[in-house]
């Protein structure tokens, strides 16, 4: 079930809604964890047994932990952390990590193998497995957010949860389970304790809700098929290669963002704040301000529970470097199983490697601001190449087009008169507007005014009507 979908918006939202308020208090976590396990098991229920046990396990594993602790009542950074309290974050961090690495990484490593052995000419050793897995949605996220529950047990930053429908509650929230943003038990513990509800984050929530779906379906979706057009094209000119890939940009930009907003957006009207996963990326100077403002809930786990235990900056400029390509090689197979994701991750690693030898600068850091902007634009539409591409080949093959080295093929002229069309070009241009000169949903919902409330509604009704010609739309990040 995706927010952006009928069924969502005129069954499940309000039905959700109506039963969350009308529970008692007491009861309200109940609800929502009940109705989000209906959300989560829509597509294959027995992707809810999945998340059953991985959250069975962490909630058995943080009280190990807390009854560890010589504080059970007050977390601690100095409490002392002893082999049982270690053992238990051991099997959740096991379980978890276990999970993702079958799930999401069997196949890639089996086809790898078998690619492999077959270079190296012993056929004989193919797995051949007839085994194909299924990836569950969302498996990446609800993985992570329920490892920083034990990790934050472990680490004394937060208490462990008696409830076990508090904890449930926390992993499996539809709003943020199968896309994000990534939400730690530490940014929303107190609010499952208690929370408000006031009409003033109710309303806010709707504009959020509403600014996400028409950045979803009036950006995206068009963003994305001129995008799909270019990438599945034998072969381009290099002005059809760059606005594909700029397209693409926008594409999983809004759609990402929007997804965002709407999760956020469900959260206020549920009670919870969620914190901002966007910063206007597009408009950083460098790669490294781009990873400050790009799925800002990823970058700071990888940066809290993988940058800092392997050393960070506190082991000299060489081991920083290591650090930051291997955290954004394994960001990059967080992202998908194959290896353009791999070296996309890499691209990335390079890159912030790089500018951290000039003090986490771009070597264009004297330029006027807006080039520096063109510029990391630039290398990010480089990247964004590989992470599109349906394969390693695919990718090599689009950035050939882009500098003008494709091979032209019969026919390839007709994409032009597809992807140049008005609507198209406008909505390209659109996203470009709103991406370099309008105020963020975070900033735009602070105050909410009569003549916003009515841009508001008509987003909603615009969105809801326009998603009659879209049959099809699911989320980019749905995948991962």
């Amino acid at each position: 079930m995706v927010f952006s979908s009928y069924l969502f918006l005129f069954y499940f939202l309000p039905l959700c809604l109506a039963l969350y308020y009308a529970a008692p208090r007491r009861l309200r976590h109940l609800v929502l964890t009940v109705l989000s396990y209906v959300f989560y098991g829509w597509a294959n229920p027995l992707f809810v047994v999945l998340l059953l046990g991985s959250t069975t396990v962490d909630y058995l594993c943080g009280l190990v932990i807390q009854r560890e602790r010589s504080s059970p009542l007050r977390p601690s950074p100095l409490a002392p952390r002893t082999s049982k309290a270690r053992a238990a974050l051991v099997v959740s961090l096991c379980t978890n990590l276990g999970l993702l690495g079958f799930f999401k990484y069997f196949n890639f490593g089996a086809g790898s193998y078998d690619v492999l052995v077959e270079w190296m000419g012993l056929p004989s050793l193919r797995l051949d497995t007839a085994l194909r897995v299924t990836l569950p949605l969302g498996i990446s996220f609800y993985t992570f957010q329920s490892m920083s529950y034990t990790i934050d047990v472990y680490r004394g930053r937060v208490s462990a949860i008696r409830n076990f429908i508090d904890l449930a509650c926390f992993v499996s929230m539809f709003p943020q389970l199968v896309a994000g943003p990534i939400i730690r038990f530490s940014e929303v513990a107190d609010q499952l304790r208690t929370r408000s509800h006031t009409a003033t984050k109710f309303a806010r929530g709707i504009a959020f809700f509403s600014m996400g779906l028409a950045k979803k379906v009036l950006l995206a979706n068009p963003c994305g098929k001129v995008a799909d057009l270019a990438f599945e094209a034998g072969s381009l000119d290099p002005l059809e290669a760059w606005y594909g890939v700029t397209a693409y940009a926008f594409q999983i930009y809004f759609d990402f963002s929007g997804y965002s907003d709407m999760a956020i957006g469900l959260g206020l009207m549920l009670g919870f704040v969620f914190p901002k996963n966007f910063d206007s990326p597009y408009r950083s100077k460098s790669i490294t301000e781009f990873w400050r403002r790009w799925h800002i809930s990823l970058s700071t786990w990888l940066r809290d529970y993988l940058y800092v235990p392997l050393g960070g900056n506190r082991q000299g400029p060489a081991r920083t470097y290591v650090n930051l390509l291997i955290v954004m090689l394994l960001g990059g197979l967080w992202h998908g199983a194959a290896w353009n994701f791999l070296i996309w991750g890499g691209l990335h690693g390079v890159l912030l490697a790089f500018e951290r030898m000039f003090g986490k600068a771009a070597i264009y850091a004297r330029f006027p601001a807006p080039l520096r902007v063109g510029l990391t634009f630039v290398l990010l539409l480089f990247t964004w190449v590989f992470f599109r591409a349906s394969d390693l080949p695919a990718a090599i093959r689009y950035v050939a087009n882009m500098v003008g080295q494709g091979t032209p093929q019969e026919g390839a002229g007709l994409l032009a008169g597809i992807v140049y069309q008005p609507y198209y070009v406008l909505t390209v241009g659109l996203a470009a507007v709103i991406t370099w000169c309008c105020p963020q949903t975070w900033d735009w919902t602070r105050t909410l005014s009569w003549p916003k409330a009515a841009a508001v509604v008509a987003l909603l009704v615009l969105s809801t009507v326009v998603l009659t010609t879209q049959a099809y739309n699911p989320f980019i990040y749905f995948i991962f």
